[in-house]
């Protein structure tokens, strides 16, 4: 009944609000003083402008009303400041009357009408837009960053600003077995010591490896700490904070765009264990953001759960798993109109992503794989193993980067961001630069462990003996032994899986743009090429086993070591980001992949099971507790048996609640209530004798309010009467003029009554984006619920300390 009646008071909100005044609300609590300012949307109510209202002689005049200055919007009231946040269910309101104004006057005039079709596609416009910013940005930040890479080991002499690959080409002087090396490609001990081979050669390229690395990091830490602090990352948690609710001022903003989009290309370069998939989605929203001032009115929850799905779109070349990421991980508040845009956008940033073509391959993807063989029933247990290393790898490495992130806070290496940088990088070059899996690109070792042996690969991967000559040539024969090549390449994954796994988990977090997508997927199909190399020589060596005797034909090819690397890092990945749905569909969009779903889905679920048996939080719902957003997960159970009354302030230890009564407060009374507390907000009452709830007005629309009528209006005093109710008091003959405040009253507070299960109270905040609602017994205010106090509460339940976890 509670959540009904709750429900009720917003329906007449929005039927009976006329003029909304736009604004934001702080999760940070508005009664203890803890925390900033929460601003809500107000309203004026609709009888304010109904004429029926009584003018000062008596005759009811509806022009009285339009023309005095407290019933418009009061300038100031309703803008957004930093750590503030949007109340949905205002703002659904606001938009809601505005359609209903610009329908009700389209047929009024073609002018009317132009607007009213303009404002019909402005949604449409700005997710356009968000799309083609999105995709063409990504595409100069995957041409950049495999340029910079490769100059860390050379420079192409016929062209500068070709990378490695696109260097040898055009060249008639490569072989089948070195077909990277060109003479137009020279490597920096070729250039400086003019010598390819040898120990000083070898010597010389490492150094400069590590100078390049070091340069690029330095050079991305630098730009981060200088001009965009908010670059650093991967984005995600803040994105989703923000999708919320919350409000970080300048994260979305131009700066935050071109430095991110730089920083990007230099950390990945630099050679760093991070991706750029998480920070394209932070890009992407970026300039959804800053497309959606063009058009004030648009809703940013829309627009950026669309430049979300663009983010992912060209982050993997997968539109349809993008959509998918922004339902399931990123937004917090996701109708149908939301879910068309977003697909809309992905599908614009696809296309301008496969316009560009910045893989050379004509296609969205760099890992498109194409397998040749179908996978057996048997090969369920494996996969299933893979899952629960995925869970374990997930679990094991959220806790040890909280508590690597936490000891960062917490001492006084946190204060040297720069000297961090620069120190990971230094052992990531040294430790990278002689093993040749982790020397490379990222992104490059993952499609060489996606990839299926055949005649064109000479990855040492593939070099399997043949049976007729013992050579290590590729042989068509499906029962391959593995040769000194496969052995060989065996023992440095293992060492790069080891590598990956350390330095991964010390550089996520780091201040420089940081995914976590790639790396992930990388220590997932790392072990999973291990895994389908072992499972396939057990099939070779022991072919009259029961399992593959039944499934393996005789002279058919059985066992396909790249889908283990790639259910591997599907599994990874799941286990570290808690993604199930929308991962599996990246990963078969990404692949090509898409008769190898069932193995997916069982790797990722299993990953997800084992991983939720340590604890239900992903990575990112993990950094979003540690830095103390205020962020109500949806996925997180409340079970616990308590009432609003034992969550509401104020406790029975606690100073009385602070209110306002309707109208018998000066304007110096008033001024002494905001300035000897620091709430962040007020109820107001009809007396104190009775409690009776009228409204609730916020601190900072108050004193905003008593600003402008002060340097707009003649006779506002110190003890001039201050009223919230539709007409002035009876005043003495020689009082001052009265100040009416009604118009930045919230008529319709959500409330609770103090019997109420927190579990519906819970679900209400989530479900319909609350920043606070009132408790009243029997109609009489009893005190007030924050998103804040919820979060305490849930802390305490978890035998936590609530203080921990709030903003800072």
């Amino acid at each position: 009944m509670a959540a009904m009646s709750g429900q009720l008071y917003h329906r007449g909100y929005c039927r009976n609000s006329y003029n909304s005044i736009a604004s934001a609300s702080s999760d940070e609590e508005l009664l203890d003083g803890a925390g900033v300012i929460m601003d809500f949307h107000t309203t004026e109510d609709d009888n304010l402008l109904d004429g029926d209202a009584a003018s000062p002689g008596g005759v009811a005049s509806s022009t009285t009303h339009l023309l005095d200055f407290l019933e418009e919007p009061i300038p100031g009231v309703g803008t957004y400041d930093d750590f503030h946040t949007i109340d949905w269910v205002r703002e659904k309101c606001k938009d809601r009357e505005r359609h209903r104004k610009i329908n009700s006057k389209k047929k009024e005039s073609a002018w009317e009408f132009t607007k009213s079709l303009y404002d019909a596609w402005s949604g449409w416009l700005v997710v356009t837009l968000t799309g083609l910013a999105s995709g063409a940005l990504a595409g100069l930040i995957d041409i950049a960053a495999d340029w910079m890479n490769d100059l860390k080991e050379g420079v192409c002499l016929s062209a500068m600003w070709f990378n490695h690959e696109q260097c040898c080409w055009t060249s008639n002087e490569t072989t089948f077995a070195e077909r990277d090396k060109c003479p137009q490609w020279k490597s920096w001990a070729e250039l400086i010591l003019g010598q390819a081979e040898g120990p000083g050669s070898y010597i010389m390229n490492y150094f400069m490896y590590i100078y390049w690395a070091l340069s690029f990091a330095f050079l991305a830490v630098c730009l981060v700490k200088v001009f965009a602090p908010y670059a650093c990352g991967s984005g995600i948690p803040e994105i989703k904070t923000i999708l919320s609710g919350f409000i970080i001022r300048g994260y979305l903003g131009k700066w935050t765009l071109m430095i991110k989009t730089i920083t990007l290309v230099l950390a990945v370069a630099s050679g760093l264990s991070l991706g750029k998939e998480g920070p394209l989605v932070h890009v992407a929203c970026c300039c959804g953001n800053i497309f959606s001032y063009l058009f004030p009115k648009y809703s940013k929850n829309e627009v950026l759960s669309a430049a979300s799905a663009a983010g992912v779109s060209v982050a993997f070349g997968a539109p349809i798993g993008g959509v998918l990421f922004s339902l399931e991980e990123v937004s917090y508040y996701f109708p149908l109109k939301t879910l068309w845009r977003s697909f809309f956008a992905a599908l614009v940033a696809a296309f301008v992503l496969r316009s560009i073509n910045p893989f050379g391959n004509s296609r969205l993807v760099l890992f498109y794989v194409e397998y040749h063989t179908p996978w057996y029933l048997f090969e369920l247990i494996p996969f299933i193993l893979l899952g629960v290393f995925g869970g374990l790898w997930g679990a094991f490495f959220i806790r040890a980067n909280i508590a690597w992130c936490r000891r960062r806070k917490s001492t006084r290496f946190g204060k040297y961001p720069v000297l961090e940088v620069i120190l990971v990088a230094a052992i990531t070059a040294v430790v990278a630069f002689p093993n040749p899996y982790t020397r490379q690109n990222t992104s490059e070792l993952i499609k060489e462990l996606f990839t299926d042996c055949g005649p064109l690969e000479s990855s040492q991967l593939c070099q399997y003996r043949s049976q007729m000559n013992g050579s290590k040539a590729f042989t068509d024969n499906p029962n391959r032994p593995a040769g000194p090549g496969v052995y060989s390449a065996m023992w440095q994954l293992c060492l790069a899986l080891i590598f990956k796994i350390i330095m991964t988990i010390f550089t996520f977090g780091l201040k420089v743009p940081s995914g976590l997508f790639i790396p992930s997927m990388a220590i997932g199909a790392i072990a999973g090429r291990i895994v389908g190399i072992a499972v396939e020589q057990l099939a070779y060596y022991h072919h009259d086993w029961f399992l593959f005797k039944e499934w393996c034909e005789v002279g058919a090819d059985c066992i396909t070591p790249g889908l283990y690397a790639m259910v591997g890092a599907a599994a990874c990945l799941g286990g570290v980001t808690r993604m199930t749905v929308s991962l599996v569909v990246i990963v078969f969009e990404l692949t090509g992949g898409l008769e190898y779903i069932v193995p997916l889905m069982a790797a990722v679920m299993t990953s997800k099971w084992v991983g939720d048996a340590f604890g239900r939080e992903g990575i990112y719902e993990a950094h979003i507790r540690l830095n103390g957003y205020p962020f109500l997960d949806a996925k997180e159970e409340f079970t616990h048996t308590t009432l609003a009354r034992e969550v509401m302030r104020p406790r029975r230890s606690d100073p009385p609640l602070a209110v306002l009564t309707q109208d018998d407060l000066t304007v110096e009374e008033l001024q002494s209530v905001i300035n000897e507390t620091s709430y962040n907000g007020f109820p107001v009452i009809v007396s104190k004798e009775s409690q009776r709830l009228v409204g609730f007005a916020l601190r900072r629309d108050i004193t905003i309010a008593i600003e402008n009528a002060r340097r707009k209006q003649e006779g506002i005093m110190l003890n001039s009467r201050v009223y919230f109710t539709q007409h002035a008091p009876t005043l003495p003959a020689d009082s001052p003029r009265p100040l009416k405040l009604r118009s930045i009253l919230d008529m319709s507070p959500f409330t609770v009554t103090d019997h109420t299960p927190m579990e519906i109270v819970v679900d209400i905040f989530r479900k319909l984006g609350l920043r606070q609602c009132l408790v009243t017994h029997n109609g009489r205010l009893l005190g007030i619920i924050t998103k804040k106090d919820i979060l305490r509460h849930m802390a305490q339940m978890a035998n936590q300390d609530p203080e921990s976890i709030m903003f800072n």
